[in-house]
């Protein structure tokens, strides 16, 4: 199936300006995902056009938020990443940014690091480990999750890992109210941005979330 229009029509509806050559990383990237997810399972969307709305639109209609108002935004780490989302895309999408991807299964960080290596991503980095036992020398500017877990858990496990004055970005589908409400003490959500997936039919928000 033919999914380079899907996706060049998706980033023109998004408005994102991507680097020369992007798309033809983001179409390899989805290639390689298709390939391994028969073996691994990786991402239980199975059909390549749906892989396009549901993965790679999915992961780039955040984008915009990991770099407004932070010049200096430069570390990224995307817990629990699974088959690489929303990391790999934004890696692909905005090269200045350093991108870490965590996963604590092996097999899931082996196809991480094989994408890496196919797709020539120098600014990616790739963790196996549980990300409350995960000790780097710098910490990170925005910490970000796909379907790690709820707001609790997902900030809680990695508080150690945020810069003072960093955020969390936390992609859900529809507005989390209990979740946020079960937010602990001195963390609030600053922001909250509905995002417009293209070919994606559903409720979608990023929670950006900050020290209170």
């Amino acid at each position: 199936m033919n999914v380079e229009q899907p996706l060049a029509a998706g980033v023109a509806a998004l408005g994102l300006a991507l680097p020369q050559g992007a798309e033809a990383k983001l179409l390899a990237y989805l290639a390689l995902l298709d390939k391994w997810n028969r073996v691994y399972n990786l991402t239980a969307v199975r059909d390549a056009e749906r892989m396009v709305s549901h993965h790679l639109l999915d992961s780039l209609a955040a984008v915009p938020y990991f770099q407004g108002g932070c010049p200096d935004l430069i570390r990224v780490l995307d817990v629990g990443s699974g088959g690489g989302l929303p990391g790999i895309p934004l890696a692909i999408a905005r090269p200045e940014l350093q991108v870490t991807l965590i996963d604590s299964i092996a097999k899931k960080t082996a196809f991480l690091l094989q994408a890496k290596a196919e797709l020539g991503l120098a600014n990616l980095n790739v963790v196996t480990g549980r990300v409350e036992d995960f000790q780097p020398e710098t910490g990170f500017d925005v910490i970000t999750s796909r379907a790690f877990s709820d707001l609790k858990e997902f900030v809680t496990l990695t508080r150690h890992l945020l810069k003072p004055g960093g955020r969390w970005l936390a992609m859900k589908g529809l507005y989390p109210n209990e979740e946020i409400a079960q937010l602990p003490a001195g963390v609030k959500v600053s922001a909250d941005h509905a995002l417009v997936v293209p070919g994606l039919d559903a409720s979608r928000h990023l929670i950006v979330l900050e020290s209170a």
